[in-house]
This record gives structure tokens, C-alpha cells and sequence, in this order.
């Protein structure tokens, strides 16, 4: 996989990047029609979108299916893509809707185990 999927575009200027402006890539939304995706959420393509090969999509919904074959976050996913992070979260909203792709968010610090029960579980590891 190349490190820009978009670069055979005619619409790509190799030294500005893309050419098309942001608001016309989500047609001027700023919020994902569905999910909320935070910056640590991690996204990948499901088997319906690599059967589907995106047919019908956008470039920028390709490209993000093509880096989504493995988990990755909505942070790195935007770096990749070297689009901003609000358009990749209504892009992503977009793939989401239709069934493409599937988020996990990371646990919240509420959910993680204490400190004391960590400690046990390494006490009680180094008894064995």
C-alpha cells in the first residue's frame, strides 16, 4: 500500500496536496452523521466493505476503507489521509452509517482496575 492512496488523482497537486477544500469533501457538514468519534477511537473496515471494494464512495471513503484493513485511530487514520481531523470524523460517520466500518473506543479511566488490584494480581503472579 502506497503511503498516499489519493496521489493518482488528477485532482492532487503532488506539492500543495489535495485540491479540493474540506467542506466540499463532506458538503459542508461538520458533524458525523453517526458516531461520536474521539481522537484515541479506533476504526476498521468490517468484511462488507472489503467485499464491497467501495463501490460508489467518495476517494477520501476509499482511502480511509484501504488504511482501515487493520485497526487504527481516528488521530493516525487523519495523519495518513493528511486531512483535517474534523473531516475524517464525518467521513468515518459517513462509512459508519452505511455498515463499513466498525469503531471500539478505549476503555474510560473509570473502567480500568485499581491500582490495588493490579498490585495483587502482580504479588499473587510472583508467589507462582
Amino acid at each position: 500500500m502506497t503511503a498516499e492512496p489519493w496521489v493518482d488523482h488528477t485532482w492532487v497537486d503532488r506539492d500543495a496536496g489535495p485540491m479540493v477544500r474540506p467542506y466540499a469533501m463532506t458538503g459542508g457538514r461538520v458533524h458525523p452523521a453517526s458516531g461520536s468519534f474521539d481522537v484515541v477511537a479506533m476504526v476498521v473496515a468490517n468484511r462488507a466493505a472489503m467485499s464491497d471494494l467501495g463501490y460508489g464512495l467518495q476517494p477520501e471513503h476509499r482511502a480511509i476503507l484501504a488504511w482501515a484493513r487493520e485497526p487504527l485511530a481516528v488521530a493516525e487514520l487523519a495523519s495518513h489521509l493528511d486531512l483535517a481531523l474534523g473531516v475524517v470524523r464525518v467521513l468515518l460517520g459517513d462509512l459508519l452509517g452505511q455498515g463499513l466500518i466498525e469503531m471500539y473506543h478505549p476503555p474510560a479511566a473509570g473502567e480500568l482496575p485499581s491500582e490495588s488490584i493490579l498490585k495483587a494480581v502482580i504479588n499473587g503472579l510472583r508467589a507462582l
